[in-house]
């Protein structure tokens, strides 16, 4: 591995002094995601492997080009898991990516999102130097957590090389039920659970229905069941995993624009044109519409939220909510301080930088 990282040092070496960008890429399943691409590709599949796992402690350490099917498998055998759902997609997603791109599954509303999960990091900076942020336990994240600052840069700041994370047991029961109702109903029921000690792991309203998941001890999500009422959902476990993996039908076909509306749990309903699906309780609003950006986004601030534009549509509008000059201004120092040359994906997040 010592070669790899010698050939990492010179290709930023030498996009440093060309002042040429580098495009860091795993296993490019989430190119869609985020500005145009550009810059010479930077592949970090070669670095890869799980280089600790400790079930008791319950964290695994792996390098950047490590994929999901490996973890998966690893995990897999202590019942264990990466408990905020990384989209997989076919177990080729690489842990330097779903870090890199800051996206959770189902599960993210009862466990966290994956900056909760990463304990510890390994970066290489703009200089080729080697950085260590964290560690492997909780308690040894103490003072700037930059470890939690990459998760969700796109490979703006550095090139992840290694990335520790906490993971959890498996539950030891899980059950799916379905419930008929509107989406203002649905928003008010889910906010009523929510304040109650309920094993709620995942929620999703579409189309007139409220599908809840359960999941913990099996009196936990029996007691939870007798105090629901609703009905079995069948095909639970296809239904979940369609909807960790972004291969649901809604998802299938939204070349007017797919949004994603992050807005805190208690909003409204948002009346806004197109089809919605709702996660994480009522604080994942997805939108498939071609309506005006400046629309969506206005409806998400006024909700106390803000607004992605996840896949397809015009990129031009920017991908990303336009940051306030004084969080701009932040963004801009901490490119300069680990990326001095801006070569790591420029403008991979926003276009003026």
């Amino acid at each position: 591995m010592n070669q790899v990282l010698q050939e990492f040092r010179d290709r930023i070496a030498s996009a440093s002094a060309a002042s040429s960008a580098l495009r860091i890429r795993g296993n490019g399943t989430k190119d869609w995601y985020g500005q145009e691409l550009n810059g010479d590709m930077l592949d970090t599949t070669a670095y890869s492997g799980i280089v600790s796992y400790d079930p008791t402690e319950l964290v695994i350490t792996a390098r950047a080009g490590t994929t999901l099917r490996e973890i998966g498998a690893a995990l897999s055998e202590k019942k264990q898991m990466l408990a905020f759902e990384p989209p997989r997609f076919d177990g080729m997603a690489t842990v330097g990516g779903i870090v890199a791109s800051g996206l959770s599954g189902p599960r993210r509303q009862a466990v966290g999102s994956v900056r909760d999960f990463v304990l510890g990091s390994v970066l290489m900076d703009g200089k080729g130097e080697i950085l260590h942020f964290g560690g492997q336990v909780m308690k040894n994240v103490a003072g700037y957590d930059v470890s939690r600052l990459l998760t969700g840069s796109l490979g703006t700041l550095g090139l992840i090389l290694e990335v520790s994370l906490k993971v959890l047991p498996r539950p030891f029961a899980q059950h799916s039920l379905q419930f008929t109702m509107n989406e203002q109903d649905a928003l008010h029921q889910l906010n009523v659970w929510g304040g109650q000690p309920l094993p709620i792991s995942a929620s999703c309203w579409i189309g007139g229905s409220l599908l809840v998941r359960l999941s913990g001890a099996q009196a936990a999500v029996d007691a939870a069941i007798e105090k629901m009422g609703g009905a079995e959902m069948p095909d639970a476990d296809r239904f979940w995993d369609s909807l960790r993996e972004q291969q649901h039908a809604f998802f299938s076909d939204a070349p007017q624009g797919l949004w994603r509306v992050s807005v805190p749990t208690v909003a409204a309903p948002l009346q806004l044109p197109g089809e919605q699906l709702i996660e994480w309780g009522g604080a994942q609003r997805w939108l498939k519409t071609g309506a005006d950006a400046a629309l969506i986004r206005t409806a998400a601030t006024a909700a106390g939220g803000h607004a992605t534009l996840f896949r397809g549509g015009d990129k031009s509008v920017g991908v990303f909510q336009p940051l306030a000059p004084a969080v701009a201004r932040i963004h801009r120092n901490l490119k300069t301080a680990f990326d001095p040359a801006g070569i790591f994906n420029p403008r991979r997040m926003y276009t003026d930088f």
